[in-house]
């Protein structure tokens, strides 16, 4: 199952300073707290999209007009913002620690036509980085976030052991739908993206909930959006991700029989990456687009180089 640019789950702890109230194994849960966050104002979207919801198959560069500008309530991407969140997981049947670390750089790439904006994504388990990320986001007309694709070094030890690849418009590679402009219950599943001939990558997601509230330990919210993603290939197994207005993703939870991974983590903190370090993620990313062109020259090396915002 896809793990997401954000790679967490419902970590029930217990936050009783925050007076929240968590439900059993990471699946939904909400909680009776005053929320920290406003409803946002609607996105602004035209009445076709206001009466009929996004699919991966409209898809179309020419609704892109100001694709970096990315004002989603739930998926804002500001450049600087860097997101953290912990937990713990299992991994043949061991429990283990683990964080995720999600910062939007001030880079863009064009991908399929479109210039989207570029974050880092780290994976840590037990302290140790184990997957380090390029994932590439861009924002349509109608306020909907879609996800172009990704490139991920696996890491054993400090050697890089796998580099795995898709970008929409190469090898038959497509984009997805990472949130929708006004997600809504009662909808239709979606392409979250396409990975194409070079890699079997095809996770769908649906609105699972709205008007949820729950906490984690940077505070409590209300009017969640709780989305729910799946792989149909692996029956039985669900991700829960949370996304709270005006923030992004707070928490991940899971649900199925079959999910043996569970992974539980809550959003940790939340921050603005001064000039300084801005500049060393940057330059950090920029290292790592040279590897993928190194490594992938077939499909990454068709690419434009990444430019500063």
């Amino acid at each position: 199952m896809h793990q997401g640019p954000w790679r967490i789950a419902g970590l029930c702890l217990a936050i009783a300073a925050l007076g929240s109230a968590c439900a059993g194994q990471g699946r939904t849960a909400s909680t009776g707290s005053s929320a920290s966050v406003a409803t946002p104002a609607p996105t602004a979207s035209s009445s076709a999209e206001s009466t009929r919801p996004p699919s991966d198959k409209d898809f179309d560069p020419k609704n892109f007009h100001d694709p970096t500008h990315i004002t989603n309530p739930y998926f804002p991407m500001t450049p600087g913002t860097q997101f953290l969140w912990k937990g713990h997981a299992f991994d043949d049947g061991d429990r283990v620690s683990r964080a995720i670390e999600f910062t939007v750089t001030d880079l863009t790439k064009t991908i399929n036509g479109v210039q989207t904006v570029v974050a880092r994504d780290r994976d840590i388990t037990n302290g140790e980085a184990e997957e380090i990320e390029l994932t590439f986001y861009a924002q349509d007309d109608f306020g909907t976030v879609w996800y172009f694709g990704e490139y991920s070094e696996e890491y054993d030890e400090k050697q890089i052991v796998k580099s795995p690849l898709w970008l929409a418009g190469q090898r038959k590679a497509r984009a997805g739908i990472m949130m929708a402009g006004r997600p809504r219950t009662g909808t239709p599943d979606y392409a979250e993206g396409w990975g194409g001939s070079d890699l079997h990558w095809n996770d769908r997601a649906k609105v699972h909930k709205v008007g949820v509230k729950n906490c984690v330990p940077t505070g409590c919210y209300s009017d969640i959006v709780v989305i729910d993603e799946f792989n149909p290939d692996e029956p039985g197994q669900h991700q829960l991700k949370y996304y709270a207005p005006n923030v992004g993703g707070i928490r991940t939870g899971w649900s199925g029989a079959k999910e043996v991974e569970r992974e539980e983590l809550a959003l940790a903190s939340r921050k603005n990456l001064g000039p300084s370090a801005l500049a060393d993620l940057r330059e950090d990313v920029l290292d790592e687009e040279q590897r993928a062109y190194h490594r992938s020259p077939g499909t990454y090396g068709k690419t434009a180089p990444m430019t500063k915002a």
